[in-house]
C-alpha cells in the first residue's frame, strides 16, 4: 500500500493525533510516516524548566514521540485479525526505549514501525523516530488486539 489518510485509519483528531501522513504500509511487515513539529501545538508550547526566559528551547516530549509510532502501529496491523472483522488496538507497554535528542518546531519526524512479533492478537513492534537522519527515539511497543464491540441488535 502506498499514502494512507490517519484521519481514516484511527479516531484520533486533533490535539490527540500526532501523525501527519502515513507514506508506506506494507501490513505484518512495517510502516512509514512523518510528523511536523510545529511551535503552535500544545505540547511545544511555554519553555523547559532548566531555560530561561531569554531563550526558550521547545521541544516535544519524548513520550508523545512514542505516541506517535504506536499510532502508526495501526498501519502495520491492519488486516492481522484472524476473522477478518475490525478491531480496536490498545498500546500496553514500551520496552528497550532510548532517548537521544529533541524533536523542535519545524523539525520533521521520520517515523518507522517493524513488526516482530504477532501471535494472539498481541503484537511486538520497534519504533524508530529520525530527524535529517539521526535518531532521536527508539522503542519497542507492545499493542493488544481486540475485536471491536458490534452494536447489539434493534428489538
Amino acid at each position: 500500500m502506498s499514502v494512507m489518510n490517519p484521519l481514516e485509519l484511527l479516531p484520533h483528531r486533533y490535539p490527540f493525533l500526532l501523525l501527519d501522513r502515513i507514506d508506506e504500509v506494507r501490513p505484518g511487515h512495517h510502516a512509514l510516516g512523518s510528523k511536523l513539529v510545529t511551535g503552535s501545538e500544545w505540547s511545544t508550547i511555554g519553555m523547559r524548566a532548566d531555560m530561561t526566559s531569554a531563550s526558550p528551547r521547545r521541544a516535544m516530549p519524548h513520550m508523545l514521540i512514542v505516541e506517535s509510532l504506536a499510532q502508526l502501529t495501526a498501519a502495520v496491523l491492519v488486516g492481522l485479525m484472524e476473522d477478518g472483522g475490525d478491531a480496536i488496538g490498545y498500546f500496553m507497554g514500551i520496552d528497550r526505549s532510548r532517548f537521544r535528542g529533541e524533536a523542535r518546531p519545524g523539525d520533521v519526524l521520520a517515523l518507522r514501525v517493524d513488526l516482530l512479533q504477532f501471535r494472539r492478537g498481541i503484537c511486538r513492534t520497534r519504533g524508530i523516530a529520525m530527524i535529517d537522519g539521526r535518531r532521536i527515539v527508539q522503542a519497542d511497543l507492545t499493542t493488544v488486539l481486540r475485536p471491536a464491540p458490534r452494536p447489539a441488535p434493534k428489538s
